[in-house]
């Protein structure tokens, strides 16, 4: 299934710069990597507001040319009503000044994105495939009339809209009205050349990890939905039974100052290490460096990192939110509880931590997420609405 007469369009709130440093919608350029050798050419546009993630600048990549367009934006109420409207003026910029033609434009999120992208539908009539990846879905019928009528046009303007998890389905179809017809879920996926399975002593020796350690890694952006002070909270009660566990968490965000506070007010700086953000390429050693994957969200999609963490066998501790249980189907893959829960996190993970796992059976389990497997699904879409002009 290829597509070498056409021209691809991609246009997302989030993208990674050229080194993958600022990590923000890896999963993305993950998806792009594996879709560009099935087409003529790919751009990938991610507007940006003047102010955020200044390290953001246009390159080219494998061949993939991206754009991180400016707009001004005030996180108030009367900017955030015109983000879509700044977002869809900035992408066309874009567009007019490097004379870009397309065939097919994909907007991942539904907001601003995939709003975006029905505008440039309007304008330049071809197909839009729009992918819900989480709160950009179960956050938007709560978020008042204004912004319901904008994730509308832009669901209602789709020919297609793919979604990763089957919550995600329900609130579409149940609150959005999106006919089922219209609807696929394909989930995210991982880089199965990338997150295979290394020895255990040789990542642990690369990354100066103590070889002794119980070792658990969370990584994930240092936002309030990423649930990381659940998980240092939980820290203190299994430091009480585990003298011999320690935690690393790799990423950014605006909680890390609040976040190793909180580590101090502990007293677990020996216990929990913020490592900060990594290059995506050393995530794996990390992953095979430790012993289980905790992820405490309050929310999630489809998260690209539970995937990772499984392609190399790492066992997951989690919560049970999004797409999350629809993956984690198994106590034989990893084990689940509530969110907000230091309590029970804690209980899972002295569980996980006793439990004799099969991290080869995990790693089989996973081959079935792997790009290569979750593009072909997309390309059945792309191929779908194609057909249809």
């Amino acid at each position: 299934m290829e597509f070498k007469d056409k021209n691809l369009l991609i246009i997302t709130n989030s993208y990674p710069n050229k080194d993958n440093s600022h990590y923000g919608g890896i999963f993305v350029k993950e998806q792009v990597r594996y879709l560009k050798d099935y087409f003529n050419e790919v751009y990938v546009i991610s507007p940006q507001p003047w102010g955020v993630h200044r390290d953001l600048q246009n390159y080219v990549h494998d061949g993939v040319r991206v754009f991180f367009p400016r707009f001004f934006h005030l996180p108030v109420k009367h900017f955030r009503k015109r983000l879509g409207d700044n977002s869809f003026k900035a992408v066309l910029k874009v567009i007019n000044r490097e004379g870009l033609e397309f065939d097919l434009i994909h907007a991942h999120f539904t907001w601003p994105s995939g709003y975006a992208g029905a505008k440039l539908k309007e304008r330049f009539g071809v197909p839009l495939v729009i992918t819900a990846h989480g709160y950009d879905v179960y956050d938007v019928p709560f978020r008042g009339k204004s912004w319901f009528d904008k994730i509308k046009f832009a669901l209602d303007s789709a020919d297609h809209i793919i979604t990763v998890s089957k919550s995600n389905f329900q609130v579409l179809t149940e609150k959005l009205d999106v006919p089922i017809g219209k609807l696929s879920v394909i989930s995210n996926g991982f880089d199965s050349k990338l997150f295979r399975p290394m020895d255990k002593f040789e990542a642990r020796l690369k990354l100066g990890i103590p070889q002794d350690k119980k070792v658990l890694l969370n990584v994930a952006n240092l936002v309030p939905v990423k649930g990381q002070k659940y998980l240092i909270e939980s820290m203190k009660k299994i430091a009480r039974v585990e003298d011999n566990v320690v935690l690393y968490i790799i990423g950014n965000g605006p909680l890390r100052k609040e976040l190793e506070t909180q580590i101090r007010r502990l007293n677990l700086e020996g216990t929990v290490r913020i490592v900060g953000a990594r290059p995506h390429s050393e995530i794996p050693l990390w992953m095979n460096a430790a012993n289980l994957f905790v992820l405490p969200s309050l929310s999630e999609g489809n998260p690209t990192v539970m995937f990772e963490a499984l392609g190399v066998g790492l066992p997951f501790v989690g919560t049970a939110v999004g797409g999350v249980p629809e993956i984690i189907t198994s106590e034989d893959y990893g084990l689940l509880c509530p969110p907000k829960d230091p309590e029970c996190l804690a209980e899972k993970i002295l569980i996980a931590l006793e439990k004799d796992w099969d991290r080869e059976k995990i790693r089989k389990y996973a081959e079935r997420f792997t790009w290569d497997s979750i593009v072909k699904k997309v390309l059945g879409v792309y191929s779908e609405v194609l057909d249809q002009r």
